[in-house]
């Protein structure tokens, strides 16, 4: 079966000649044909090709994400990396999530690892929403604040954890960034990288944006999540900013 299984819908690229037996499954409800991606909040562009609803809750590493696939992204390539998050905060942290989305990496964090608070900050209005159901479905209101506005704009205290879980165009945050983290605090820096400058251009721009402000670094971690298109891929470094 080729596709996508989140919650009950199964999300593919083209329709599946073996409908009938695929609809025979009993945690399938709804098939929908992703058509395209498009903008900067990478909207899906989609087909209901069985089923009346595009709504759904997900389950993932024992977290609840309600989710509707007309509206925000879903990558399951990125399963790995949300449970690695999910297990690296202690309970006296404070973390800053720039990019939060419907909650992907607050969400694992909050319910395993149950930092002190997360701060967690979301432009599009639709995926503010979402986050705001997840954290209730999860049982989180006490640990996350969600905040719905451009992570550039935000004054909040100094955090011990920073998560740049977006890509495209990420390096622009990397100066607010700076701003929000603490001496030895830790920031997960996420990027589109081609794979002649895999690891070495993501660590120049973490290097550079703390120059900016007489702050050194140390690379603690660097991985390839997954490849985001041909050449090029979805890669992560965890760095230590002195």
């Amino acid at each position: 079966m080729k596709g996508k299984l989140i919650g009950d819908i199964l999300v593919v690229h083209k329709k599946p000649e073996n409908m009938e037996e695929i609809l025979k499954l009993p945690y399938i409800n709804n098939i929908l044909q992703i058509k395209s991606i498009h903008g900067q909040k990478r909207e899906p562009e989609i087909k209901i090709l069985y089923g009346d609803t595009t709504e759904t809750t997900h389950r993932e590493n024992y977290c609840f994400y309600k989710i509707d696939v007309a509206k925000v992204m879903w990558s399951k390539g990125n399963t790995g990396e949300r449970m690695r998050m999910s297990k690296l905060p202690n309970e006296n942290e404070t973390i800053i999530d720039m990019f939060a989305g419907i909650g992907y990496f607050t969400i694992p964090m909050a319910v395993h690892s149950k930092p002190s608070k997360i701060y967690s900050i979301e432009i599009n209005p639709v995926s503010y929403n979402f986050l705001c159901e997840n954290i209730k479905l999860n049982k989180v209101e006490n640990i996350v604040t969600p905040i719905l506005g451009d992570c550039n704009k935000q004054e909040l205290p100094k955090a011990d954890r920073v998560l740049m879980g977006y890509i495209g165009g990420t390096h622009k945050y990397l100066d607010k960034a700076m701003e929000y983290i603490k001496e030895g605090g830790i920031l997960h820096y996420h990027e589109s990288t081609p794979e002649n400058i895999l690891f070495e251009r993501p660590v120049q721009r973490v290097k550079e944006a703390a120059n900016k402000q007489n702050r050194e670094i140390e690379v603690i971690n660097k991985r390839s999540i997954k490849k985001y298109s041909p050449g090029v891929h979805h890669t992560v470094i965890d760095v230590k900013i002195l």
